[in-house]
Order: C-alpha cells, then sequence, then structure tokens
C-alpha cells in the first residue's frame, strides 16, 4: 500500500443503497464514503451521491481530495498522545502503540489511519459504529493532536 511521494491512495469505506418513492415504485441511487491520503500526513473524506456505484465513487473521491488536512504523526508510526474524537454519538479512542503493535483499528477507523500514514495506534468506537460518525469523529481526535500538547505527568 505504498505509493510514491504526491500520489494519493483512496480507501472506499462503505456504499449505500438508498430509494427515494415515486410514483411508479422506487428510484434507487447509491452513496459512497471514500477517504483519501498521501500516508505521510495529510487525509480527507467525502461523500457522494450518483446513480451508479462508480460516479458516486468518483464523486466522493474528488471531494476527499478537496477537504485534506495536515495531521499530527510522531516519528511517521504513530500519535503523541491519548486523545478521544467526537462526533454526534460516535467517541473514537486513539492511543499510541509501540513498534510493531501495527493498526489495531475498526473498518472506517482502519482506513484513516492507514491513509494518514499511521502504522502503530491502538483504538476503541464507543457509542455507534456508524461508518460516516467513526470517520469524522477519527478526523476530529486527530485534528485535536494539531493544537494539544500532553499534560506533564498524564503518561
Amino acid at each position: 500500500m505504498e505509493n510514491q511521494q504526491g500520489e494519493l491512495m483512496e480507501r472506499v469505506v462503505a456504499i449505500n443503497r438508498v430509494a427515494k418513492v415515486v410514483k411508479g415504485g422506487r428510484r434507487f441511487s447509491f452513496a459512497a464514503l471514500v477517504v483519501a491520503g498521501n500516508g505521510t500526513g495529510e487525509v480527507g473524506f467525502g461523500t457522494g451521491k450518483a446513480g451508479e456505484v462508480p460516479e458516486a465513487i468518483g464523486k466522493a473521491g474528488r471531494m476527499a481530495k478537496k477537504s485534506l488536512k495536515r495531521m499530527n504523526i510522531k516519528e511517521s508510526r504513530t500519535i503523541p498522545h491519548q486523545v478521544i474524537g467526537k462526533f454526534g454519538a460516535a467517541k473514537v479512542i486513539l492511543m499510541p502503540a509501540s513498534p510493531g503493535t501495527g493498526v489495531i483499528a475498526g473498518g472506517p477507523i482502519r482506513a484513516v489511519l492507514e491513509a494518514v500514514g499511521i502504522k502503530d495506534i491502538l483504538t476503541k468506537c464507543v457509542g455507534t459504529t456508524n461508518p460516516h460518525n467513526a470517520v469524522r469523529a477519527t478526523m476530529n481526535g486527530l485534528e485535536q493532536l494539531i493544537m494539544s500538547r500532553p499534560v506533564k505527568g498524564a503518561e
């Protein structure tokens, strides 16, 4: 999954078939959630809706590339300190891990962490496991790392 400098990798996190009820029956369209990242600290996510799956993924991918944000990762393998990301009912606990641990995370959270380039981390998703909210909660947690610094004696 390694890529060259400047190349973005995209991961499809979720595809959902949605229906609109009209006079003649149901009209189906597809909603996609995509995470994009360069593997060196930049990550973004996007959603797209279209009548066909590939179109929805394309729209979501373009939106993800537009929303790229720089994240603070330590030694290009883990995060500096523990943090809790929140969005709606979803809470994601992100904990730094020692080298060789790997990414211990569920599907949507794993997609974000691998796209940003984190190699060793422990996570727990509490509350809801809705992929959209889990991705947003993970992004919220990673954004907190930019602003905050660990408290003395917390580790």
